[in-house]
């Protein structure tokens, strides 16, 4: 451990949000090893002050704590198989990933079998949000364990709550990404209506964002909304749909009506449809303009205004 340091932590999975997690754990002065399959994620990573390791085996032998970020239930069944299989002393898997609560317990069952203690810690937040530390970590599992990391919490987020047993973590989290869900659109669709009445959109953003009817989907994706521009995304719409399909499953498995939440699914299905499959969830925008006729007046070259600190990264 390197003098100074807060300690070594590693990450699976290097993407949107595990690669934010690494930058800002390596800012506030932890040692940091990750692993990811994508080699210009582990070339950024190791510009970023991580060091990439070539395997979860080579990794989990090197940190007591490691958080997973990862794409789909797949790759969390196959990385937690691995780090199982690895033989090594107990450690903490933080699991920060979206995915269906059946899949967690799964995962959870596994390691806990292998003698490693996993927490179920989704985050609350977007891209552009975890590049600045502003993410809620929802905290459940063992309470000893939530209580050691805390620190590394500290490191890549605000705030962290404790929900108490495993697998409430990722309850809050569906009930959070629903109101995102409906949030976004929400936002989407109050543009389209100033646009379509001739208003300008750096004022519907301006005034709307500053009145009752703010939410922090539209401060956030407002200015995307506002500049057109949905290439740099926080969350890809074709990941969110893996989102969404979690959401829909858990309600109706509760027998929970979810109208609003029902009523952006077409939305979210057409931003895939004509083209917006790898561009930010903001994109929901575009998607109701094309269905409201709305043309837009192009703008004059450099008339075009930075999307500032709030936009996404």
């Amino acid at each position: 451990m390197a003098a100074g340091s807060k300690g070594k932590v590693g990450i699976i999975g290097l993407g949107i949000m595990g690669g934010a997690f690494a930058r800002n754990l390596v800012a506030d002065g932890w040692i940091v090893a990750g692993v990811d399959t994508d080699p210009k994620r582990r070339k950024e990573m190791t510009k970023a002050g991580v060091s990439v390791s070539d395997s979860v085996k080579e990794l989990i032998a090197e940190v007591p704590v490691v958080i997973t970020s990862l794409p789909g239930a797949k790759a969390l069944h196959a990385v937690v198989q691995e780090i199982a299989d690895a033989k090594v002393k107990p450690r903490i898997v933080i699991e920060a990933s979206t995915f269906a609560l059946d899949d967690k317990l799964a995962a959870e069952r596994v390691l806990r079998k292998a003698g490693h203690t996993m927490l179920d810690c989704p985050v609350s937040g977007t891209g552009a949000q975890a590049a600045v530390k502003d993410l809620v970590v929802y905290a459940s599992g063992d309470a000893k364990a939530i209580a050691r990391v805390m620190p590394v919490f500290a490191g890549f987020s605000r705030k962290t709550d404790n929900l108490g047993a495993f697998g409430n973590g990722s309850k809050m989290k569906y009930v959070a990404n629903l109101l995102v869900a409906i949030h976004n659109v929400a936002a989407g669709e109050a543009m389209v209506l100033g646009m379509k009445a001739g208003l300008d959109p750096e004022q519907i953003f301006k005034f709307a964002n500053g009145g009752a009817g703010q939410s922090r989907m539209f401060e956030i994706r407002g200015p995307m909304m506002v500049n057109d521009d949905y290439s740099v995304p926080t969350m890809k719409n074709h990941l969110w749909q893996k989102d969404m399909a979690v959401i829909g499953e858990f309600a109706n498995k509760l027998g929970v009506p979810t109208p609003l939440f029902s009523a952006t699914l077409p939305i979210y299905a057409s931003a895939l449809s004509v083209g917006y499959a790898q561009q930010d969830t903001g994109a929901v925008c575009g998607v109701l303009e094309k269905m409201a006729g709305l043309k837009r007046r192009k703008k004059r070259k450099g008339k075009r205004k930075n999307q500032g600190s709030s936009r996404p990264a």
